[in-house]
């Protein structure tokens, strides 16, 4: 455990900007899971580790205002992804390190964000990705917001996916069992509302 006492100061990034295509079309921040929406139990995790918790989304700014310090939204109409709603994180944030989170992981842990400070502390010029087993999951991750003309190279570029210009910067892994259940992605109904949660 690290004894480091002052963990690497980050603007927090919750991505809840997205169609919710494999919700029927549905905001999925603001879905419930355990009798709470999404959003409030990643913003009860995360709330005690940031001056500047920030959520894209792109409809139902008045529900998410209570969650965040800011909102941000896409420069493009379309749901262009998750490249967007980091783009706009980026510009936004107010720390050189900007924590990303997507909506739909609400069994992430206080644990594995440490971890995942305290690897970018280690060298906070670069990006930090968790991965496990073969998979990278480049919404789970820390940017250095001085990065910031990077990325909007890459997307100018025509660049769309997190995971490649990560990459391309240099990323580091944190490295997470293939089947740890805190990165589950509950972004289906039947993930997020499964049989055995009624007998629970």
């Amino acid at each position: 455990m690290s004894t480091d006492s002052s963990p690497l100061p980050c603007s927090i990034l919750l991505l809840s900007g997205g169609r919710g295509q494999r919700m029927g079309g549905q905001d999925k921040g603001l879905l419930e899971w355990r009798g709470q929406p999404l959003i409030a139990h990643l913003q009860r995790l995360v709330r005690p580790l940031t001056d500047d918790l920030i959520i894209s989304c792109n409809r139902n700014h008045d529900r998410y205002a209570p969650y965040a310090d800011q909102l941000v939204s896409d420069d493009s109409p379309d749901f262009p992804g998750p490249l967007a709603g980091i783009r706009a994180g980026l510009a936004a944030a107010r720390h050189a390190h900007l924590l990303i989170l997507p909506c739909d992981v609400p069994q992430i842990d206080a644990r594995l964000l440490a971890e995942l400070r305290e690897t970018a502390q280690r060298d906070p010029s670069l990006p930090v990705m968790v991965r496990h087993g073969e998979f990278w999951e480049p919404l789970i991750c820390i940017i250095p917001t001085s990065l910031q003309a990077e990325v909007e190279q890459a997307w100018h570029a025509g660049e769309r996916s997190p995971r490649k210009i990560f990459l391309q910067l240099g990323a580091v892994a944190l490295e997470c069992a293939a089947n740890d259940s805190r990165l589950d992605n509950l972004n289906t109904p039947e993930l997020l509302h499964p049989r055995s949660d009624v007998s629970e």
